[in-house]
């Protein structure tokens, strides 16, 4: 989007230079005390936005602003805004709201902004207006507060809730407007080639900010993104199976002679590739996984058996004790997708090990789906661990195995 596709009326001039020094005065604030928020805040240009605007707004180039607003805020609660701007644009909520009801996203991402914000003491906490904090979503995904908030809706006034929204959300053609990308009346617009640019701009903003600031100063979240962007990771579906075809047991077959034996009238058996895995996965069954994790959790297993050729699966539920012991392989793989899961108790992973031992199993590897809410880890000289850590909070740390954060596959 040009400049001049940015129609804004301008407040009075005197009032406008007046407001404008109290944000450049913010970002300075920024820059000594929260040095990673200070550089991305410096990089969003200053447009005044007071005939479509109330609060403040940014599409991930400029921040949009109402000069009454501004002016009502206490010069560390300005230095909070541009916080809550800057995270809206590096964890690019402008992009993932997807088929999601847009003011219900809206909420869920200032619930995580806001949470962050003041976890890490960015700027002053804005208590002149209401805003949305609540210190159960500590370091959830906007996706995850979006679903919390989506399973109460019923419970929740949601016209409350955005009456303490601290921002509009500037998303692809918000507002009604058209494919062209224009927009109604003076609310700047984004297209879909827009949003993956500008993606692209922030990116590599984050990265040179982060280059220049204290790690121990970054949101788990931000952390999280700098590290997946300087050092990629397999999502854990590609890193199972790496791992499982490292290990996948050669054969032998009496179908192909090998060549090796002719030249002493012997028949000795041909080597066979055969991608047959030995997977046990456990499924955390306990009181605090939500519907929407088991859904992923079931889903996921379905999607294992895909991967490989030839499996033997053993699918267990389990909070303090395991539940419904399954093996599938491909003679009854139908009757997964009526896998009843069973649970609702505390969470004690030695469960699961103690059972293995019990039955003598000893799987090639051990996948455990779970939120990371335990204290007793288990056995960590078993057998190969696989954590898939379908979490509601950031930061979960395991003490032994691989773990990885779940992620939706994408299509």
């Amino acid at each position: 989007m040009s400049e001049q596709e940015i129609q804004t009326a301008k407040a009075d001039p005197k009032v406008d230079r007046e407001v404008r020094e109290m944000l450049i005065t913010a970002r300075v604030g920024l820059l000594l005390k929260a040095t990673f928020f200070g550089n991305l805040a410096t990089r969003l240009k200053l447009v005044n936005a007071d005939t479509w605007c109330d609060t403040a707004a940014t599409d991930g180039r400029n921040f949009y602003y109402n000069t009454e607003f501004i002016k009502s805020l206490k010069p560390g609660e300005r230095e909070f805004l541009f916080g809550h701007e800057v995270l809206h644009c590096v964890y690019d909520h402008m992009g993932r709201r997807e088929e999601r009801d847009a003011q219900l996203y809206n909420i869920a991402c200032d619930y995580c902004v806001n949470a962050d914000l003041k976890k890490h003491r960015v700027g002053e906490f804005i208590t002149t207006v209401d805003c949305l904090y609540d210190t159960k979503y500590e370091g959830w995904s906007s996706e995850q507060v979006y679903d919390d908030l989506f399973e109460n809706a019923e419970k929740i006034d949601v016209e409350k809730l955005l009456e303490q929204l601290l921002d509009e959300h500037v998303d692809d053609n918000a507002n009604g407007a058209g494919e062209d990308g224009e927009s109604s009346g003076d609310r700047p617009t984004i297209s879909s080639e827009e949003r993956k640019q500008i993606r692209d701009e922030i990116k590599e903003a984050v990265l040179a900010a982060a280059q220049s600031s204290d790690p121990g100063s970054l949101p788990q979240g931000v952390r999280r993104m700098v590290q997946d962007l300087v050092d990629p990771q397999l999502n854990w579906r590609d890193l199972l199976q790496v791992t499982m075809q490292s290990k996948i047991k050669d054969d032998y077959t009496w179908n192909r002679p090998s060549r090796r034996g002719w030249h002493i009238d012997a028949v000795l058996p041909g080597h066979s590739d055969a991608e047959s895995v030995d997977l046990a996965v456990a499924l955390d069954l306990s009181g605090s996984i939500r519907e929407v994790q088991i859904r992923d959790f079931l889903s996921e297993v379905q999607g294992i058996t895909e991967t490989f050729a030839s499996f033997n699966l053993h699918v267990f539920s389990f909070d303090t004790e395991v539940y419904n012991h399954q093996v599938f392989n491909s003679d009854n793989l139908d009757s997964i997708a009526e896998y009843e899961c069973i649970g609702g108790g505390g969470t004690a992973f030695s469960c699961i090990f103690n059972f293995l031992k019990e039955e003598q199993i000893e799987p090639e590897q051990l996948v455990i789906f779970t939120d990371g809410f335990v204290s007793d880890w288990g056995d960590p000289e078993y057998c190969d661990t696989l954590f898939i850590l379908h979490s509601q909070r950031d930061g979960v740390e395991t003490p032994y195995g691989t773990a990885v954060n779940y992620e939706p596959p994408t299509t």
